[in-house]
């Protein structure tokens, strides 16, 4: 045990979780994410990280089977099951019915139904979009005319967290310096921090988690392969949704015209597309056009409806480098789908993250320590989105310049503001902030990131106002 991981298990107590990478062992076959696995590893591991392996196989067999596929036909048999699992809510108009599927086990929403008791039982989570929870099916035998159909007979909403304390989180926070903070924020990606070479490469890495915790935050990623991107934006949190390339519509993230439903956007924090060059876009003019106006104002016009929503959006490519490990070419985003391929909207994004700068991931590099547990972790970062007072501080040390550009001043604005809920979120006031330290370690890299998105706006449309410098803010 490392000593920040010591510290992490006084500090946060019942937040924290021994990670062993040879415990993972016992989830082979069942493709989970972090934070489930969080969830089962805590409610199966003694006080000394000592893991009941029987007994999380035995709930695991129960619960998620290794076999999905044949979940379809043992409720044909008659069994009923009590799955942990992930599946998606849509609402039928023209059947007045709200039905679900599980994509994982071939259960489709027309062959599904959720009760009218259930949702009144739980109004607030059966609305349209991908939940997680514990449900019970059992399978309804066709009857006269009547279709066959799984019925979802209970439901537990997936919420190891019931209630989170924010101000018991910000006086944990107060117990550790700003490095062995981000240390602790590193170990929360379940990576660690011992493994990076220097403060560069940390700093880099944990920029990741900025569009997770303020909203509407639009970032841009380039990395070589293998720096862990799809990772962090799949396993870590169950309020972020990750793209995996192919061919992505307006339906999908937006509104879905045919059968009047909005899209992921709506149900999410953030909207991860990965492998962005492979991406194409149904109708590419469209969705460049939708994405200016939501990018800008957080909401766009489908048609008669007004789609609104704080997701943010953040884009996850690759880029080719140099021996000495910087891209060949200083037009970064050369390789990106034609839509992103214009000024006017890729200025819509507040920030750049250079991959280049992270390390690559190698096994010695995850894990086996005290750190947060994921769900608690993931949870923070959600509800840390809504918490006002930091746009305060922000707003009262940044001095901003007569005549800046606008959209230069809101992208600093709000990544310094993201900054300062990541690294500092015991700040509240600033007369309880230093200076210094906020200008290094929030006001300084959101500049810089901002920069380089006006560096590449300038490459597409040299004559303009992107080749201008960025604003000369300051401290007040």
């Amino acid at each position: 045990m490392s000593k920040i991981g010591n510290k992490i298990r006084e500090v946060f107590r019942g937040s924290a979780v021994y990670k062993n990478p040879n415990n993972n062992e016992v989830f082979t076959g069942r493709n989970l994410p972090s934070f489930v696995k969080d969830y089962l590893l805590a409610t199966h591991i003694d006080q000394d990280g000592n893991l009941r392996r029987d007994a999380l196989i035995k709930f695991l067999d129960a619960h998620i089977p290794l076999t999905p596929n044949a979940v379809k036909a043992r409720l044909m048999q008659g069994e009923v099951l009590t799955l942990l699992t992930r599946f998606e809510v849509s609402t039928s108009l023209a059947n007045n019915k709200t039905l679900f599927q599980i994509p994982e086990m071939g259960i489709k929403s027309n062959d599904t139904l959720i009760p009218q008791h259930i949702i009144d039982s739980y109004p607030d989570d059966l609305i349209d979009g991908e939940k997680w929870g514990i449900i019970k099916l059992v399978y309804v035998p066709p009857m006269d005319n009547s279709r066959g159909y799984v019925e979802m007979a209970k439901y537990k909403p997936f919420r190891p967290l019931e209630r989170l304390d924010l101000a018991a989180f910000r006086e944990c926070r107060k117990q550790f310096t700003i490095d062995e903070w981000i240390d602790v924020l590193i170990s929360a990606m379940e990576y660690t921090p011992g493994a990076f070479a220097n403060k560069t490469q940390k700093l880099e890495f944990i920029s990741r988690l900025l569009p997770f915790i303020e909203p509407r935050l639009n970032f841009l990623e380039l990395a070589p392969k293998g720096t862990g991107k799809s990772y962090v934006f799949g396993n870590l949190s169950k309020f972020v949704w990750l793209i995996g390339g192919g061919k992505v519509s307006r339906a999908k993230l937006f509104y879905d015209k045919a059968r009047r439903t909005p899209g992921i956007m709506l149900h999410h924090d953030l909207v991860a597309l990965d492998e962005i060059q492979s991406i194409s876009f149904s109708d590419t003019m469209e969705m460049r056009s939708i994405l200016k106006n939501y990018l800008e104002y957080g909401k766009t016009n489908v048609d008669n409806y007004e789609f609104m929503s704080e997701c943010g959006l953040m884009l996850l490519g690759n880029i080719p480098l140099s021996e000495d490990g910087f891209p060949i070419s200083d037009n970064y985003v050369e390789e990106l789908p034609e839509a992103f391929k214009e000024s006017a909207l890729l200025d819509r994004f507040h920030g750049f993250l250079e991959g280049w700068l992270m390390p690559r991931l190698t096994t010695d590099m995850i894990i086996q320590d005290w750190t947060l547990n994921v769900e608690f972790f993931s949870e923070v970062l959600h509800q840390m989105r809504t918490a006002a007072e930091y746009n305060g501080v922000v707003s009262q040390l940044i001095k901003v310049p007569q005549g800046a550009d606008m959209r230069h001043v809101k992208a600093v604005q709000r990544t310094a503001t993201a900054y300062l809920k990541l690294l500092f979120p015991h700040i509240t006031k600033k007369e309880e902030m230093n200076k210094e330290e906020f200008y290094q370690y929030c006001l300084k890299p959101a500049i810089r990131r901002r920069d380089i998105i006006r560096q590449q706006c300038s490459n597409i449309d040299r004559e303009s106002s992107f080749s201008k410098p960025m604003p000369d803010f300051d401290i007040q």
